[in-house]
């Protein structure tokens, strides 16, 4: 079954969860990302309460463009935390806003591979912020990337060695999309031989990444979600 392309920019929006710190780590991430505002806050009722268990009045979601792309936080209490599985890879233009960019998410975070220039970049680095969400942070051109923030999946444990598997799944399912590029792992690397070093594809006009890692990594795809914004019932049950 084919569907029509949607008349959404933006098709697929993540979401994010955070304990109860929504409200708060979104006007952060505002005040570091250009073209970024609030669109709209939904608050908890004494509905539901015996299943949310939320204070009346609290922040329940918040809806929010980051540097111009469409994003939600959700406040859903400590059940899952984030981690590197899922990061959002960030094109810089400069060293300057590199610099500035690294410097505010690394306050308080942990750096998982320091600033520095690698093959894929003169300046590159990898990093948790203050609320545990992953993001690769790098020197490049916008017209190469395509958009300014890339959601990266990478896929260890269980799921390493699925990353083509998963992108060309992905891939069949919207209209428009399909594989930009893939890297491989050749002979004698960290990875077995033909696993995704690193691939990019779109789904419909947005871009993602895509990796492999066979590393001990004690974490798995948790906490991030990607909403699919549907106008009709029959593209939520196709979707579905």
């Amino acid at each position: 079954m084919k569907r029509k392309a949607m008349p959404i920019l933006q098709e697929i929006a993540p979401c994010l969860w955070f304990d109860d710190q929504a409200e708060e780590a979104v006007r952060f991430y505002l005040s570091i990302f250009t073209d970024s505002k609030i669109e709209s806050i939904a608050r908890y009722t004494k509905a539901g309460f015996e299943i949310h268990g939320r204070p009346d009045g609290s922040v329940m979601t918040v809806d929010f463009h980051l540097a111009g792309q469409n994003f939600t936080a959700l406040n859903g209490g400590p059940l899952f935390k984030f981690t590197p599985a899922i990061s959002f890879f960030v094109v810089c233009e400069s060293e300057a806003e590199v610099d500035a960019l690294w410097k505010a998410l690394a306050h308080r975070g942990e750096v998982l591979m320091d600033l520095a220039k690698y093959d894929w970049s003169e300046k590159y680095g990898w990093l948790n912020d203050r609320y545990g969400l992953s993001w690769q942070i790098a020197l490049g051109k916008f017209a190469d990337a395509g958009q300014k923030i890339t959601p990266s999946l990478m896929f260890v444990g269980a799921q390493n060695g699925r990353a083509e598997e998963a992108l060309k799944y992905y891939a069949s399912i919207f209209e428009g999309s399909g594989i930009d590029g893939i890297l491989r792992y050749g002979p004698g690397e960290a990875d077995p031989e033909g696993n995704v070093k690193h691939a990019q594809f779109h789904l419909g006009a947005q871009k993602f990444m895509a990796m492999d890692s066979a590393l001990d990594h004690p974490f798995t795809f948790e906490a991030i979600s990607f909403q699919v914004l549907c106008e009709t019932q029959d593209e939520v049950d196709y979707y579905w």
